[in-house]
């Protein structure tokens, strides 16, 4: 029998490492000087594997649900590592196609088959925490940043670019290999009863028919596009708004990765006493309350606790996904169903700096743009009000009636 806490471990060892994707900030200066290329050119690079992982995750997660998670995992492994290694060729060449297709392309299809491999695994493992049990997988995609990023620097420095992918590429191939044979559905440990209530739920394209799934797929839209957006501009509009200097930014970013990660476990384990329904309502509440008043501060202690408290609620947002979904759908096709609620992650990851584009160069400011997101807010907290009354109930009396007619 497979121990629950090392399917746990399984878990957050595939998303530490392709969660790494969130320090390429700390060589975009690098790889422009190493290839001669823009900022713009650099930075689409990360924008491509967001964009990869939304579709992949959206249109791989049946195959996923049905190769199953040892094989997926493996699967998530050779292409990440492969994305590396192509990064590393893409850097001693100086071909900015082949960095897309590697670190974009490739690489991002990595992303998305790890990103929704362990979820519905972990979830079986932890029927009565559901929340709990998504938060800790997807805690190590908030967290990984924070070790990857000063490794990548170090790396980087010592033995120059193309190694460290190199170096990454195989360190990270060796934790997801590992990490992916030893994850296994509890079906054959299982009582068949228990077996039948765990994969009990509805397929992806029964999910996909429901007014829930859209309404959800549209409040995680909304959720990132703000959360990215504004950490698009967290450090310039730290130093040119309440004054902050360079270093004292930095930190600030620093400390917003922590609670980017330590969002994602806190709020999903409330989710599993006050309900997903009141977590999504009360993230939407706070998120509007401190855009709002985001805009308006000069104060800069008031100005960072803010930001990270929108952080908190950014990275909550993921972790209490998978978790909300299993209790509207079940978990029958849940990771074929979490890969479709991740398209809005990667059409979020171009929507959210292409707003803060349009604001920038149509206002003098971040205020407007910050007023903007407090009014999506009001949206999605209606959305989240909806789908915490009707939304489980309209659900079972479909199931209830289409059960009936069956009979």
């Amino acid at each position: 029998m497979r121990n629950r806490w090392l399917i746990a471990l399984s878990a957050v060892g595939i998303h530490i490492s392709i969660g790494s994707v969130y320090a390429w900030s700390v060589l975009t200066r690098p790889i422009m000087e190493e290839m001669g290329i823009a900022l713009k050119d650099a930075t689409w690079t990360f924008s491509l594997a967001i964009l990869f992982l939304g579709l992949s995750a959206g249109f791989l997660g049946s195959f996923v649900e049905k190769i199953g998670p040892r094989k997926s995992g493996l699967l998530s492994t050779c292409l990440f590592g492969a994305g590396m290694l192509g990064t590393a060729l893409a850097v001693e060449q100086r071909s900015l196609p082949l960095l897309y297709l590697a670190y974009g392309v490739v690489g991002g299809m990595g992303l998305g088959i790890g990103y929704i491999t362990p979820v519905s695994t972990l979830v079986k493992y932890f029927p009565g925490h559901r929340g709990f049990a998504t938060g800790l997988a997807i805690m190590g995609f908030g967290f990984a940043a924070l070790i990857a990023g000063p490794v990548m620097q170090h790396l980087a420095a010592n033995y120059g670019l193309a190694n460290n992918f190199i170096i990454l590429g195989v360190v990270y191939m060796i934790i997801m290999g590992a990490s992916s044979l030893y994850l296994k559905p509890p079906v054959d440990q299982e009582a068949r009863g228990r077996v039948t209530s765990i994969q009990r739920g509805m397929t992806a394209n029964e999910a996909v028919r429901t007014w829930q799934f859209w309404t959800l797929w549209w409040v995680f839209f909304v959720n990132i596009t703000c959360g990215i957006g504004l950490l698009a501009v967290a450090s310039p509009m730290a130093q040119e708004v309440v004054g902050m200097d360079a270093m004292q930014a930095a930190s600030m970013v620093g400390i917003i990765g922590l609670l980017n990660g330590a969002g994602r476990i806190l709020w999903s384990s409330i989710s599993d006493y006050i309900g997903r329904g009141m977590t999504y309502a009360a993230f939407f509440l706070i998120e509007i309350v401190a855009f709002y008043h985001l805009a308006g501060t000069q104060d800069v202690m008031v100005f960072q606790a803010l930001v990270l408290l929108i952080i908190s609620c950014y990275g909550g947002g993921f972790s209490c996904m998978p978790a909300y979904l299993s209790d509207l759908f079940g978990t029958k096709q849940l990771s074929a169903i979490h890969g479709r609620v991740l398209t809005a992650w990667g059409l979020a990851g171009i929507a959210g700096p292409m707003i803060i584009a349009i604001f920038r160069e149509n206002t003098s400011g971040y205020d407007a743009t910050l007023y903007f997101f407090a009014a999506c807010f009001i949206v999605n907290f209606i959305a989240a009000m909806l789908l915490k009354f009707y939304g489980k109930r309209h659900l079972e009396r479909s199931a209830s009636l289409a059960f009936a007619g069956k009979g």
